[in-house]
């Protein structure tokens, strides 16, 4: 009996490798690039399994093509490159990585927030640049300060939840805006549940945790900045897409608000000639959330799991869509 071929679209930790050779042939994309979308479909065309990246589109294209394709398991918790109405009419189940990332993306939230409270990254490329020459100056390198300050944090998610933990040991007053209330998050916290515009108009620092959807894409444009203290400072470690890139630039140009950090960007990777690299009052991360050995590691073995238990018709870890496993 043949064995099932996966295809991996990314090069991923040697123990999952193994653990999914046990069962499967693997074809595994070995360049740091993802694979082009026709690529992705042509190799897709045969195989049992596919292994994915967020940055893999799966849509109707490569359904289309990838006839015999039993599971999708995705190395992430978004899911948005993702058709999951489609796969789940095809009764194909999509698997993820929830709860793995949520307290490694607040370390990193955290610690992005603090950088750009003190201007971490500005002040050191001045003093590698050559330009410290005076020792202290009580003007010089203003910043925000973190402690008792307000935090508004939009999609009070797992991550979020983490998030206002962290901002709790600062004695930071929590506001939160989300689809539902927490009451959980609420009485551990202190966190008050308000509307979107209260939230941007109160908040000394706006830190974002919810999910790219229709609803939220381009969340964060002008009519927001305007909202916003002339003091605040924006972070996001969701989907760069939540914030329109175009009026970020134009808000931080004209110091309608004060800094942003960033560790997703819309493109993602951004243009060498993008206009928020030739700003100051901005950090960008390039995708690390989740990038530390042990979780990376762990999000690796959940998705090797994932995909040998679709494979083999059984129940997923995670999955998105457990709809398309019913019988009907």
């Amino acid at each position: 009996m043949a064995r099932p071929t996966v295809f991996i679209t990314r090069k991923v930790h040697h123990e999952a490798l193994s653990l999914i050779g046990e069962e499967c042939d693997i074809d595994l994309w070995e360049q740091d690039k993802p694979p082009p979308h026709q690529l992705l479909c042509n190799r897709g065309n045969n195989v049992d399994g596919i292994m994915t990246n967020m940055m893999d589109r799966i849509d109707v294209g490569f359904l289309d093509a990838a006839a015999k394709l039993k599971v999708i398991s995705q190395i992430a918790v978004g899911l948005d490159n993702i058709d999951i109405v489609e796969a789940t009419r095809r009764k194909i189940p999509v698997g993820y990585t929830p709860g793995i990332v949520s307290e490694v993306t607040a370390d990193h939230t955290m610690g992005i927030l603090l950088a750009s409270a003190h201007r971490l990254a500005e002040s050191e490329r001045w003093v590698r640049n050559g330009q410290w020459k005076i020792a202290f100056h009580p003007l010089f390198w203003l910043g925000s300060e973190v402690h008792h300050s307000t935090l508004g944090i939009i999609g009070m998610g797992r991550i979020g939840s983490e998030v206002a933990k962290r901002a709790q040991a600062f004695d930071m007053k929590i506001l939160y805006n989300s689809p539902t209330r927490k009451p959980l998050v609420e009485s551990k916290f202190g966190a008050k549940y308000t509307t979107l515009d209260a939230l941007l108009k109160q908040s000394d620092f706006v830190s974002i945790h919810c999910p790219l959807s229709k609803d939220t894409r381009d969340l964060i444009g002008a009519k927001e900045f305007k909202l916003m203290k002339s003091t605040a400072i924006l972070i996001n470690t969701a989907r760069g897409p939540i914030v329109n890139s175009r009026q970020l630039y134009l808000a931080l140009k004209s110091h309608a608000i004060t800094y942003a950090a960033l560790d997703v960007t819309d493109p993602e990777p951004l243009n060498a000639d993008d206009p928020l690299l030739t700003l100051d009052n901005i950090i960008i991360t390039p995708h690390l959330g989740s990038a530390t050995e042990s979780t990376r590691k762990k999000m690796t073995m959940i998705a090797a799991h994932n995909l040998l238990r679709g494979i083999r018709g059984d129940t997923l870890i995670h999955c998105a869509n457990p709809e398309a496993l019913k019988k009907h």
